[in-house]
């Protein structure tokens, strides 16, 4: 009981703030940039990195890619080159994807180490901020969104897993996800898709539908590659940031492995319509 409100205080006050934060621009890249730096120390920690060199390059990137981007309209480029960013992200994640499908080790030699710094934890921040600029100005209700959707999918997955659970999802990484959890996440992130269509007036409800699909699958993937990669570590959690929760790592792996798919799918649906 005691783990229990421990865990549940500390989501409370994790929610609140990403939500206060996010009705802000300024309050949200602050926040993001801060949360970025310490995801990839306890990121570097798992895959025992000790150059500091890959903070460096995420604070280039967040810069040029975060900063100019949104307040420097077609500031040398920068657009064009946040497109190859953006393909690159995603075929690093793809490629995670399929190496978490295999039985082999993820990456960690020196080159893949700061390939996935690069493109898999500081590009996963990078368009978390992004999402909101999808549009062309800043648009809250889009980021809140997308974390209310995690956060449903997360909360009933873990709820109908730990009470239906009996088929296991991924034994091998992560011994207590099953498919029934994973199935409920699905479900009830779809039902919560309506609900944030009633509150906000930006997208249609198919297309927080979709982002409620995409968040669930995507974000369950994210989910398991952190999930190798601490069983690769041999440790229970990426951090101790977070009573109850672990690392920061562990509350922000499905929105850093989803945002460059759903940034994707915000700038499809912008060109489409």
């Amino acid at each position: 009981m005691k783990e229990f409100l421990l865990r549940l205080v500390s989501g409370v006050l994790f929610v609140t703030l990403m939500v206060s934060s996010a009705m802000n621009k300024f309050t949200f890249l602050a926040l993001m940039f801060v949360f970025g730096f310490i995801c990839l120390k306890e990121f570097n920690k798992l895959i025992e990195q000790k150059n500091s060199f890959s903070y460096f390059i995420f604070s280039l990137l967040f810069f040029v890619f975060s900063f100019l981007e949104m307040f420097i309209e077609n500031s040398l480029g920068i657009h064009e080159a946040s497109q190859i960013l953006h393909v690159i992200s995603i075929f690093v994640l793809l490629f995670l994807t399929r190496d978490l499908f295999s039985s082999k080790s993820l990456p960690k030699l020196l080159t893949n180490r700061y390939i996935n710094t690069t493109f898999y934890i500081s590009g996963g921040i990078i368009f978390i901020v992004l999402i909101p600029f999808s549009s062309g100005i800043y648009n809250q209700q889009i980021i809140i969104g997308m974390f209310v959707l995690i956060w449903i999918n997360d909360t009933f997955a873990y709820l109908i897993g730990s009470n239906y659970g009996r088929q296991k999802l991924f034994e091998s990484v992560s011994p207590k996800k099953t498919v029934e959890g994973f199935l409920g996440g699905v479900f009830f992130a779809a039902i919560g898709s309506y609900f944030i269509f009633l509150f906000t007036n930006d997208l249609q409800f198919s297309s927080w539908l979709i982002m409620s699909v995409i968040i669930s699958v995507f974000g369950t993937i994210g989910d398991l590659i952190e999930s190798k990669y601490k069983r690769q570590a041999e440790v229970k959690d990426s951090g101790k940031l977070m009573p109850g929760h672990g690392g920061l790592l562990d509350r922000l792996d499905s929105a850093i492995f989803i945002a460059p798919f759903i940034y994707l799918f915000l700038r499809l649906l912008n060109y489409v319509s």
